[in-house]
């Protein structure tokens, strides 16, 4: 990225707040920022502490439901920057069974911007996401990899997709109107160590490890595959999310414009089945559930734009990223066999 670029009036001390915090992104990205030495931190997340993926030392932590505008005002107050990470989502299953509760997100970043303009915040951050993209264009799992304005004519996913494109409007018209810098990124399925990994919410990537990791406990000879495996996807590692989020935040050339936040190494269900094999050792048989939530096709993302303005993209490759997060999966799962707290049993 250009340094000319690049920026940032923000001091060490001065106050972070990131929203959805107690969740996987977000909980990577107060520690991502604390790591960098900010001082100032304030996570907030609907659920319990106790229940929180990771927590940060030093960092404030407020436990608050942020679809309540009251609760948005005392969580932005005296914040220089805000990171909109809270909204209800999971893996296909969540997004396709659970649309209102989806939908009833756009209260949070409805809320919360109007509490973060009024109380001065210099930058404010949407999660937004790749569901967002017309669906039309996602029909073939050789589909073409999307670019940012794919997401219009609009044709979003039914529910968590709706709420995604609705919600940049929302930041759009904040900057236009009134002059408040926003960074918005579509996330292309991001994955890696302290995220879901059982019960439903869990994306591809997390769910194949754990499936490795019982069928080896119980000699199971056989994995579950949702749809036929031929739909493919691109996978982020999180450790690319948290420095994209950190790059687009603060690079004047992406004020109010929504960026593509993804790799661009695409791969089959099957393929990434076959890869979570290998991180185990063993072979498994695929056992095609033909009526399971699948999602789209194809989806893909095309990483030019973000590429020619920041000069960086998303780059481990899934082999790669997938056995880091095997490995952690497969010490999770003992930890609960050993009677210890994991964060299945948390989230």
């Amino acid at each position: 990225m250009n340094d000319n670029l690049y920026s940032s009036t923000t001091k060490k001390d001065d106050l972070i707040v990131i929203t959805g915090a107690g969740g996987f992104i977000g909980g990577a990205l107060a520690r991502y920022f604390a790591d960098k030495g900010f001082t100032n931190i304030r996570a907030v997340d609907k659920k319990p502490l106790p229940l929180w993926y990771q927590t940060t030392p030093g960092v404030e932590n407020l436990s608050m439901d942020l679809t309540n505008e009251e609760n948005c005002k005392v969580a932005v107050r005296g914040a220089k920057e805000v990171y909109n990470l809270a909204a209800d989502m999971g893996g296909m299953g969540f997004i396709e069974r659970f649309r209102i509760m989806c939908l009833r997100s756009i209260l949070i970043n409805t809320h919360l911007i109007e509490a973060a303009y009024n109380a001065g915040v210099e930058r404010y951050f949407f999660s937004s996401s790749a569901c967002a993209y017309n669906v039309k264009l996602q029909e073939d799992p050789n589909c073409l990899a999307l670019k940012e304005s794919d997401a219009y004519p609009a044709y979003s996913e039914r529910g968590y997709g709706w709420e995604k494109l609705v919600s940049e409007m929302f930041c759009q018209e904040y900057t236009a109107e009134r002059g408040m810098k926003t960074a918005i990124a579509r996330f292309h399925n991001v994955y890696g160590p302290w995220g879901t990994w059982d019960g439903g919410r869990e994306k591809a990537p997390a769910a194949m490890c754990r499936k490795v990791v019982e069928s080896k406990e119980k000699n199971i000879c056989e994995m579950e595959i949702w749809g036929d495996g031929t739909q493919a996807r691109s996978f982020m590692y999180i450790d690319d999310c948290v420095v994209g989020i950190d790059k687009i935040m603060h690079c004047e050339a992406l004020n109010a414009v929504p960026v593509n936040l993804g790799t661009s190494e695409m791969i089959s269900i099957n393929a990434l089945a076959d890869l979570a094999m290998n991180c185990g050792g063993i072979k498994l048989e695929k056992k095609y559930l033909l009526d399971a939530p699948k999602g789209v096709a194809g989806r893909n993302s095309d990483n030019t734009f973000i590429k020619s303005v920041l000069n960086w993209e998303p780059s481990m490759p899934i082999a790669v990223g997938l056995k880091k997060t095997y490995d952690w999966i497969e010490s999770q799962y003992n930890d609960r066999k050993a009677g210890k707290a994991v964060v299945k049993d948390i989230a």
